[in-house]
């Protein structure tokens, strides 16, 4: 895929990019592996062509048959582990969501996430196979598939892919404008009871028989039992 290929978003598609994802079927070991004999995790995220324009009204693209490969070159290879290889996913760009691809984009590690299942209709060894469902660049989608525990696993996006999902981001995402902190001093006075603080401009007018004391002293004014920790 080269760098700089970009399928800017219209009216009638969206921006798209064909994956392959690569599963990995491991065993278990330690006490666990008494309950469980196999575990699936997401192995890769391969970019598998060329940027395309989806259509906005497309239908999610389901996986391939899966076919079973080696490790890839450089991938974490795991005693006794089998790689499986499933296509005909891609990952779709959508402007609503350019916050969730910038939060991505601009993390320690930008990623791409699958949201995958057990499929009780493709057996392996009698159990299960994991099948992966949606492939995104997205903060936001991996957010609301975790909070729905679906299964979901994350790998490093690659490069090629970290630059074609920059210049999306470059092109559509717009911070919200931050609104205008109301200064400290505006801010109303209350007592230890959290009600409103009067505060008068009147001078006090002393009653009958009240008694002035010396400078300093303890006359005071009216609402200093209120006002003494508050004036900041």
């Amino acid at each position: 895929m080269q760098a700089d290929a970009q399928v800017p978003p219209t009216p009638a598609g969206r921006p798209a990019l064909p994956v392959q994802v690569v599963m990995r079927r491991e065993p278990v070991t330690g006490p666990m592996a008494r309950w469980q004999r196999w575990r699936w995790v997401l192995a890769d995220v391969l970019p598998a062509g060329e940027p395309f324009e989806v259509p906005a009204r497309a239908p999610q693209p389901v996986a391939d048959a899966p076919q079973e490969v080696q490790p890839l070159a450089g991938a974490a290879v795991v005693d006794g582990a089998r790689y499986w290889l499933f296509t005909g996913l891609h990952v779709t760009l959508f402007r609503d969501d350019a916050e969730g691809l910038y939060l991505n984009l601009h993390s320690p590690q930008p990623c791409c996430w699958v949201f995958w299942r057990a499929d009780d209709e493709q057996l392996l060894d009698d159990e299960p196979m994991a099948i992966p469902q949606i492939a995104t660049l997205s903060y936001h989608d991996a957010g609301r598939w975790l909070d729905a525990q679906e299964k979901v696993d994350q790998v490093p996006a690659p490069p090629e892919v970290v630059d074609w999902l920059r210049a999306f981001v470059d092109g559509h995402y717009q911070p919200e404008a931050k609104r205008r902190q109301r200064p400290e001093s505006f801010k109303p006075l209350t007592d230890r009871f959290g009600q409103p603080v009067r505060i008068s401009t009147e001078k006090f007018q002393r009653g009958q028989g009240s008694q002035v004391g010396p400078a300093g002293g303890g006359g005071g004014r009216p609402g200093s039992g209120h006002g003494g920790g508050h004036g900041g």
